[in-house]
Parts: C-alpha cells; structure tokens; sequence
C-alpha cells in the first residue's frame, strides 16, 4: 500500500514539473526593461517565436499543413504552450 502512494506521488511530481517547464510564447513576449511587449512589437515577437518553435517531436522542423496548423494555433491562442527550445 506505501508503495503505491510513494509511486503515486512521485508520478504526480513529475507531471507538474514538467507543466511549469512550459511556457507559451506569449508569456515569453517581454522587453528587455521586464515590461510586456504591446501591439506591433508582440505580434512579431509571437510570430517569430512560434515560427521557432514548430519542430516535430525529433527537433526537425515542421512542414506542409503540420506547420501551417502549429503556427495557427500557436499565434492565436495565447495559452498555447511553445515546447522547450532545444539549443
């Protein structure tokens, strides 16, 4: 019985660890000074960090109607979590 609420513990810190190292590239949209980026400057921000992050799960980037559909999402929904940059 212990060993199944260790385990089960141990599952549920990881799943929450690996939900904090997500972040969308909306939340990553801040200046240099710490303030958020407004009009122009996040949209172009999204845009660039979106178009960098569409890589397929092996790190290749992402192609044909894939891509098109991850930078939809990406762009429009704020809550979209980018993955973690790989470099």
């Amino acid at each position: 019985m212990l060993r199944i609420i260790v385990m089960a513990g141990l599952v549920s810190a990881l799943g929450i660890g690996s939900a904090f190292g997500q972040t969308t590239c909306a939340a990553k949209a801040i200046s240099e000074d710490g303030k958020p980026l407004a009009g122009a400057a996040r949209t172009s921000f999204i845009k660039k960090c979106c178009e960098d992050s569409a890589l397929d799960s092996n790190g290749r980037p992402l192609e044909g109607d894939a891509k098109a559909s991850y930078l939809a999402k990406c762009e429009a929904d704020d809550s979209f979590s980018a993955p973690p940059s790989r470099g």
